[in-house]
C-alpha cells in the first residue's frame, strides 16, 4: 500500500460481514488460524451482533477472541467504508449480493490503497468494479481480488497448477470438471437469483469492460462454453457451466505468459448418469425463468433467509472435487483439487487464507483488479494445501 511509515493501519485483516452465515465461519477460522501478532478486526452493521459473535468465539478460543477489535459500519455509508478501508491492510467482504452492497467498499479500498478480497460470483459486479475502480487501484497499489471462495479459487488455482505441469511456450488446453455434494445458504441463493435476474445488466457490464480492457499482445486466450458431452477423461457426462469461473481463469491466462501463446479453457459440471445429465439443464432453465419474475424471486429468497445455512453435521458430509485435464507440447496431465464443504466451510477457509496471504506473504508485485492466481499463485496454493485443500497430479502421459 502507498502509505507512509507513520500512517500504517491499525489492523492486518478486517472481515466485513462477520455476523452473516459465511462471515461467522470465516471469523472463527481467522481467530483459530491467524498467526500470533496478526491483528484481526470484525466489522458489520450491528455492533450488538458483533459483540455476541465475539462472546461466542471467546467460549472456544478464550485467549484469541476476547480482545478482538470490532468495527460497526454500514455498507451504504461511503464515509464509514472509507474509514474501514483506511484502518486495515486487507479488507475481506462477505456482504452480498455484491451488486447491491459491494461498490462503496471497493471504491474505498481502491482510493486508500487497501487490498480487498470477497466471495462474489457475480460477473456484472466484477466487470463494473474493473471499469470504475481498476485504474485507480492500479495507481494507489491496491490489489482488488474478487472471487476468493469456491467461486473461483479451486478453478483458477487448479488451472494455474495444471499449466505448471505442462511445457512452456507452446499452445495449451485445460478442461475443468466440477463435482460437489453440498447445500446452499440463504445468502448464496439471494446472490445467485440477483445475478441471474440481471442478465441484461450483466451483458452491458461485460461490453463496457471490453471497451476498457486490453487483450494480451501476441497471445490468444479463449474460454468457449463448450457443448454437453460424454467425457472420456472422467468417464462422466460433462455439462457446460456458464459461471464466473472460466472468466477468472481466462483473465489469469491473459495476465501470465506461463499459460502459453494460445490458451483455451472449458468449464464443466461432471454428472455421473444420463438421467441426471438430462435433468440438470431443465432445472437450471427453470431457475433462470423464475429469477426473471420479481414475485417468484422474492418467494424463493424468503424460503432461505440470508444468514441461514446448513448445520455443522450437514457441512461435514459435504465435499467437492474439481478434475483438470491439460494438454500441450506432446504432454497430457490429469490434476485434481479437492476438499470438504465447498460453499461454507471451505469457502470460509479460502477467503481467510487469501486475506492472510495478501496481508502477510511475500508476493509478486501487482495492483489493480487482479485474479487470485495472478495476485497470490503459488503462495496461496501452499497455504490452502497446508489447510487441507488438496492439489495433486493424478496422471501424466505423452499425447498426440
Amino acid at each position: 500500500m502507498n502509505r507512509s511509515p507513520e500512517d500504517q493501519p491499525l489492523y492486518d485483516v478486517t472481515l466485513f460481514g462477520a455476523t452473516g452465515f459465511v462471515g461467522r465461519l470465516t471469523a472463527e477460522y481467522l481467530v483459530a488460524h491467524a498467526p500470533p501478532g496478526c491483528r484481526v478486526a470484525l466489522a458489520g452493521r450491528s455492533r450488538a451482533k458483533l459483540e455476541r459473535l465475539r462472546q461466542q468465539l471467546a467460549v472456544r478460543y478464550p485467549d484469541r477472541a476476547a480482545g478482538l477489535a470490532l468495527v460497526a459500519a454500514d455498507a451504504a455509508d461511503p464515509a464509514a467504508m472509507r474509514g474501514l478501508a483506511e484502518s486495515t491492510r486487507v479488507l475481506a467482504s462477505t456482504v452480498g449480493p455484491y451488486a447491491w452492497y459491494g461498490e462503496e467498499l471497493v471504491a474505498a479500498c481502491a482510493a486508500a490503497g487497501t487490498d480487498y478480497t470477497d466471495l462474489t460470483g457475480e460477473p456484472e459486479f466484477v466487470d463494473r468494479m474493473f471499469v470504475r475502480y481498476g485504474a485507480l487501484a492500479a495507481r494507489t497499489g491496491a490489489r482488488i481480488v474478487h472471487s476468493c471462495g469456491f467461486d473461483s479459487l479451486p478453478h483458477d488455482l487448479g488451472a494455474y497448477f495444471t499449466v505448471q505441469q505442462l511445457p512452456e511456450g507452446v499452445p495449451l488446453t485445460v478442461d475443468g470438471f466440477v463435482r460437489t455434494k453440498a447445500m446452499f445458504s440463504g445468502g448464496t441463493l439471494a446472490s445467485a437469483l440477483a445475478a441471474i435476474g440481471r442478465q441484461s445488466q450483466t451483458l452491458a457490464a461485460a461490453r463496457e469492460r471490453r471497451r476498457h480492457e486490453h487483450p494480451p499482445v501476441g497471445r490468444t486466450v479463449r474460454t468457449p462454453l463448450g457443448v454437453p458431452r460424454l467425457s472420456r477423461e472422467t468417464a462422466a457426462w460433462a455439462l457446460p457451466l456458464p459461471t464466473i469461473d472460466p472468466q477468472v481463469v481466462g483473465r489469469s491466462a491473459a495476465a501470465l505468459e506461463r499459460y502459453g501463446p494460445d490458451f483455451r479453457y472449458r468449464h464443466y459440471a461432471s454428472v455421473q448418469t444420463l438421467p441426471m445429465a438430462l435433468a440438470a439443464p431443465a432445472g437450471l432453465g427453470a431457475l433462470v425463468l423464475a429469477a426473471q419474475l420479481p414475485a417468484v424471486r422474492s418467494w424463493l429468497t424468503s424460503r432461505y433467509a440470508p444468514g441461514d445455512g446448513p448445520d455443522e453435521e450437514r457441512r461435514a458430509r459435504s465435499w467437492f472435487r474439481v478434475r483438470f485435464v491439460g494438454a500441450g507440447g506432446g504432454r497430457q496431465v490429469f490434476t485434481e483439487v479437492s476438499g470438504g464443504d465447498p460453499g461454507y466451510g471451505e469457502t470460509a477457509k479460502m477467503l481467510a487464507e487469501a486475506s492472510l496471504c495478501l496481508a502477510l506473504d511475500e508476493l509478486p508485485k501487482t495492483s489493480g483488479q487482479v485474479t487470485p492466481a495472478v495476485a497470490m499463485g503459488d503462495a496461496l496454493i501452499d497455504r490452502l494445501g497446508a489447510a487441507g485443500i488438496r492439489f495433486r497430479v493424478s496422471r501424466v502421459r505423452r499425447s498426440g
